[in-house]
């Protein structure tokens, strides 16, 4: 695609707009996210609802956190052996590889609710464990993904513009994220069993159905995405040479990340361990809808990301006035007072749907982050520059999942979300003093 036509199709802002832009760019980024769509909606349907899965099964709130923390840990070590598998075997086959796995992950999560505890003498093995089990495979996909999203979308997109060129792709990916609550909603509305293993199962089929068209469809002859990571022997260089701009949103970002990790798989507990709040309302034709309190946390989560939609394109847009920094400091400065928002929240149905649209703002600032990771990286390794950025970033956020259990658990749960958006906010004042611009935005 030429930069004219880069050009003339990100001068289209509106909702629908940005799905024409994202349709205009190259074949294989177009697989890739269709790709994404299908896993996105299947990590949504499933992974904001785990942690009420967990505690059905018997997991105390300090596991939880544990749970949260492994996420952490796949996130941070994933991308860099996912680079190395690509490398050894080619982009194509790396990717059916990743998505297989991925399925299976789903499958030992269905499972799970029908395995019994095991008595293994020294430990018994709880039916929890197989969630924590199914994680380490359920996560494969990703760990090719973020670099090679980041990569082809920089090869494709004018540096100016760099913000609404990941509008198009994350408003399109971000859809899945739209209605996979809502589906859940739906087939949770009464109770989450068995609602949620139907879900699971669901999940399962898309996760199939990603990976049959990803691998047919995607053409890797001149692919070089596989080749941006080299391991873990790369780091040090990799990180010495991250861009300036990276080095004050990179600390920023970790301290905003390390809040987020503390609390975020507990917001379905506040809704539906603390608060117990369900939705009852009266529509015409429709009639009475009554919503349990896990069906009501699918219901904020689709008001978020609707917010989000919605905001993503015309925020990238701005960010072309003001620049990058004051977009994404917006996003962080959501990051950091939602916490602390939610847990002090009345058990108002309204506000809290108000609290989570104001939450969906947080990915508004998402496109233009993500331009500023890898705008000022030269043209060809904006992967391995993601890939440093995102393994410093996970691995200093590790802990933060066991930290914010433990604290639920053994303290409280607002002294948690208290102590979170504090450290959100020490990014977000950092950031506003240290943060840099990408020189194509100034």
């Amino acid at each position: 695609m030429s930069q004219e036509q880069v050009t003339a199709e990100t001068e289209r802002t509106g909702p629908l707009d940005v799905f024409r832009q994202f349709f205009s760019l190259q074949r294989d980024v177009l697989v890739l996210s269709l790709a994404m769509f299908a896993f996105s909606l299947g990590f949504q349907m499933t992974n904001r609802f785990l942690p009420e899965y967990l505690v059905f099964l018997g997991a105390t709130g300090f596991i939880v956190g544990l749970f949260a923390t492994l996420g952490n840990v796949i996130g941070a070590v994933y991308p860099y052996y996912g680079g190395v598998v690509s490398d050894r075997v080619g982009s194509r086959y790396a990717l059916t590889v990743f998505g297989f796995l991925s399925t299976f992950g789903f499958v030992i999560w269905l499972t799970a609710a029908y395995i019994p505890a095991i008595d293994l003498g020294v430990i018994v093995l709880e039916p929890w464990v197989w969630v924590f089990v199914g994680l380490l495979l359920a996560q494969c996909w990703k760990s090719f993904g973020i670099g090679g999203h980041y990569a082809i979308v920089k090869q494709a997109t004018e540096p100016s513009r760099l913000a609404r060129g990941f509008a198009s792709t994350e408003t399109f990916r971000r859809t899945a994220f739209l209605i996979a609550p809502l589906i859940v909603a739906v087939l949770v509305a009464d109770e989450l069993m068995p609602g949620f293993l139907w879900v699971l199962a669901i999940g399962i089929v898309f996760a199939i159905l990603g990976t049959v068209a990803q691998h047919l469809l995607y053409e890797a002859d001149e692919d070089s995405v596989g080749k941006e990571f080299e391991g873990f022997g790369q780091i040090a260089g990799d990180l010495r040479a991250l861009p300036d701009p990276l080095r004050p949103l990179l600390v920023a970002d970790t301290f905003v990340r390390f809040a987020n990790g503390m609390v975020y798989v507990f917001f379905i507990l506040v809704i539906t361990q603390m608060m117990e709040i369900g939705f009852t309302a009266t529509l015409p034709v429709v009639g009475t809808i009554d919503l349990s309190p896990a069906a009501f946390f699918g219901l904020l989560l689709g008001v978020e990301m609707l917010i989000a939609l919605l905001s993503m394109a015309p925020m990238a847009k701005v960010a072309e006035y003001t620049g990058l920094k004051p977009v994404v400091g917006l996003g962080f400065f959501v990051y950091a007072i939602f916490p602390v928002m939610l847990i002090f929240a009345p058990e108002n149905v309204w506000i809290l749907i108000a609290l989570f649209a104001f939450s969906g703002l947080r990915f508004a600032g998402l496109p233009a982050h993500k331009a500023l990771i890898v705008g000022p990286a030269e043209r060809g390794v904006g992967g391995r520059v993601t890939g440093s950025y995102y393994f410093v970033r996970g691995a200093i956020v590790i802990p933060s999942g066991a930290l914010g259990g433990y604290l639920w658990e053994f303290v409280s749960p607002e002294l948690s979300f208290t102590i979170a958006a504090i450290i959100g906010m020490i990014g977000v004042v950092y950031f506003a003093i240290f943060g840099q611009e990408f020189e194509a935005y100034q």
